[in-house]
């Protein structure tokens, strides 16, 4: 049997066991751009880092909240994702009319994981093509979630999914020990490190293509965050740090690497031998004569 048999629809099982429109689902989240969560005694973050899908558009968000003390980043179909997080904060806001408290982190992401679950059940559905890395806060501390197409979440330390996330896992696993009792500016430097990782080697972390979660107390310690900026920082609840909001993370992370503060700058190609002889001719030519490289003609228009 060829494996285009069993991959008409998401109800027939292949004779390996598998469900290739799910598996499918899971590649178009490897496609997206990649997000890490990690997670401390008090504190969860969300690093993304955002795409454009062209020089005249702007960078596609890749953070969401969904109430104060839930968020979430995606990776793979944004449209998707828009769908998720609707449903999410509808579940969020039915929590608070009807038990009149905030919906706890693990029900939420349970949630959405039973509803991705019946379309992998149900003839004439196809699974969400999209990831999500889920943080919040409850009364148990900071959690850190994954949800996959395929319906299931896992609650993890540290995690990263979408393009060229295994670079980022190898270096969650090596660190992610001193994870539970770092601070808030050691957590948030891990994190970049991680997401540096995942870039191709002539791009760079910047403010256009870098956004930050956060969610705990501000450390009141270092200057990372604005405060005066941000009331949900002030109240420990979830806020999003992007553009100008990550200069000063982004800043912080470049001294603990012991790299300039602004980031590498670009090279300037130094001229040619032709350029620098036709810079020379013209200097050297004399007054009222044509400049180098102009025709006669342009002599002519000028005078």
């Amino acid at each position: 049997m060829f494996r285009n048999s069993y991959d008409s629809d998401n109800t027939t099982f292949s004779p390996q066991g598998k469900l290739f429109q799910v598996e499918y689902a899971l590649e178009a989240v490897k496609q997206g751009s990649a997000a890490i969560g990690m997670r401390s005694k008090t504190h969860a973050i969300l690093l993304t880092l955002k795409r454009s899908t062209g020089e005249l558009a702007t960078y596609q968000k890749k953070l969401i909240r969904i109430d104060d003390h839930v968020g979430v980043a995606i990776a793979g179909l944004t449209s998707d994702a828009r769908v998720l997080s609707n449903f999410m904060r509808q579940q969020a806001m039915r929590s608070r009319m009807t038990y009149g408290r905030a919906i706890p982190v693990g029900r939420i992401v349970q949630s959405i994981a039973d509803r991705a679950q019946t379309n992998t059940q149900e003839y004439g559905r196809r699974p969400y093509g999209v990831g999500f890395l889920v943080i919040g806060q409850d009364e148990t501390g900071p959690h850190l979630y994954e949800f996959s197409p395929a319906g299931t979440a896992f609650e993890y330390y540290a995690h990263s999914i979408g393009a060229r996330s295994q670079s980022a896992k190898t270096y969650l696993e090596s660190n992610f020990e001193s994870f539970e009792n770092a601070t808030l500016p050691e957590l948030i430097n891990h994190g970049l490190s991680a997401l540096n990782d995942t870039l191709q080697q002539d791009k760079s972390l910047s403010l256009k293509n870098t956004s930050i979660a956060i969610i705990g107390p501000s450390d009141s310690s270092s200057d990372i965050e604005n405060i005066k900026q941000s009331a949900a920082a002030k109240r420990g609840n979830f806020r999003v740090w992007e553009n100008e909001g990550v200069e000063n993370l982004l800043k912080a992370w470049r001294r603990s690497r012991g790299e300039p503060e602004d980031g590498p700058q670009e090279e300037t190609t130094p001229p040619t031998a032709e350029q620098s002889q036709s810079v020379e001719g013209s200097e050297n030519a004399p007054q009222g004569a044509p400049a180098a490289g102009t025709t006669s003609e342009d002599v002519t228009m000028e005078e």
